[in-house]
């Protein structure tokens, strides 16, 4: 029987300026989704009468409402989920809340519509009434537990394993296109062949080699895949996170230095001396309440994030990814006396001199 898969929404390559260093558009594409590190995600889950769709009958035309609310089962499987990754000891944490305006993360339980998520930082792209990640099917069936890990791995930012381009697979393309088309998923050729058929550019995939017992790799029955010849009769990954896995998100998001962030003091800009896809996190406690300017100087390709301290955990303000451009990443943000505020500053690449600062003005 054909798997039911995740199907994720269209989104092309970020576009950049014509003319970037390779090793400059490889960093740009690799991380344009990635959060910065030390960031809480709040995830909360659609539980009210009135969340959901409104779908119309294709028979009768009429229009009726569906509901994105889960069962406890079902919420408990997901919570389960984050706390796995959680568990790695990743520089990222997850809270859940109660309030959907407070959450990056909004998920619902949409049967029918499929599994699927928001890939990164994609998510803050989307209305605050709107699921950023649905569950189309029942969790806690035999084999579906990692369902939830999967769609937890696009929300940090991870894409489908059996696409990137170091796969060597070799497609029955029609096969896939019939097999699709059918029960369970009922996919047309456009959504297989965004989800199954289409290699990613290689800039973006979560790593320089093929992991097929990945939680990000589907499993495929017998027919489907001619080449590699083991794979003939069949792919079918564990689904539990693989070395290769945690390997990829402890890269990106390592545990926070025990030292803390720094002070980022108004007027003093404070060099940063970065590799790709390092970090450095700073404090900033405003002497006085007004507008702002945060950013970096020199030549470099950062993203720059405000975080405002709010019970305890660092809760996102605004962000500004310069995206490869010639100017620097700058946010303007209001920032009160007496709170606690934290920036954060990812490099991408730096070129030229190489040397880029920050300062909050």
């Amino acid at each position: 029987m054909t798997a039911r898969y995740c199907s994720l929404a269209q989104r092309s390559v970020p576009a950049f300026a014509p003319g970037l260093a390779a090793e400059r558009l490889r960093a740009l594409i690799g991380g344009s989704r990635m959060w910065v590190n030390g960031t809480v995600l709040h995830y909360y889950f659609f539980d009210r009468d009135g969340d959901g769709s409104v779908i119309a009958d294709p028979e009768t035309g009429r229009s009726g409402h569906v509901p994105w609310a889960g069962g406890k089962e079902q919420r408990d499987v997901v919570r389960e989920c984050f706390q796995e990754w959680q568990d790695l000891g990743i520089g990222l944490s997850f809270v859940e809340v109660g309030d959907r305006s407070e959450a990056e993360l909004r998920i619902g339980f949409q049967l029918g519509d499929g599994s699927w998520s928001h890939v990164g930082k994609d998510a803050l792209g989307v209305g605050r009434g709107e699921r950023t990640m649905n569950f189309g099917w029942d969790l806690t069936a035999p084999g579906e537990r990692g369902t939830a890990l999967h769609e937890i791995g696009h929300a940090l930012g991870m894409l489908h394993e059996h696409q990137s381009p170091f796969a060597g697979i070799h497609w029955d393309d029609e096969a896939v296109y019939t097999d699709l088309a059918g029960p369970p998923n009922y996919w047309s050729r456009d959504t297989t062949y965004f989800n199954i058929l289409r290699k990613l550019d290689p800039n973006e995939v979560n790593g320089s080699v093929w992991d097929p017992h990945s939680i990000m790799e589907y499993g495929f029955s017998a027919g489907l895949i001619l080449e590699p010849e083991q794979f003939r009769a069949g792919l079918n990954p564990p689904g539990v996170l693989s070395k290769a896995d945690k390997e990829f998100v402890r890269r990106w998001y390592p545990p926070a230095e025990p030292t803390g962030p720094r002070e980022l003091v108004p007027f003093r800009s404070v060099p940063l001396r970065l590799g790709p896809a390092e970090q450095a996190d700073f404090v900033v406690a405003p002497p006085e309440t007004r507008t702002y300017t945060v950013g970096t100087f020199g030549d470099s390709d950062t993203v720059v994030v405000v975080f405002e301290e709010r019970d305890g955990e660092p809760r996102y303000v605004t962000g500004e990814d310069d995206g490869g451009t010639p100017r620097n990443a700058t946010v303007q943000v209001r920032l009160v006396k007496g709170r606690r505020y934290f920036v954060r500053v990812r490099l991408y690449a730096n070129w030229g001199s190489g040397e880029t600062a920050v300062m909050c003005w």
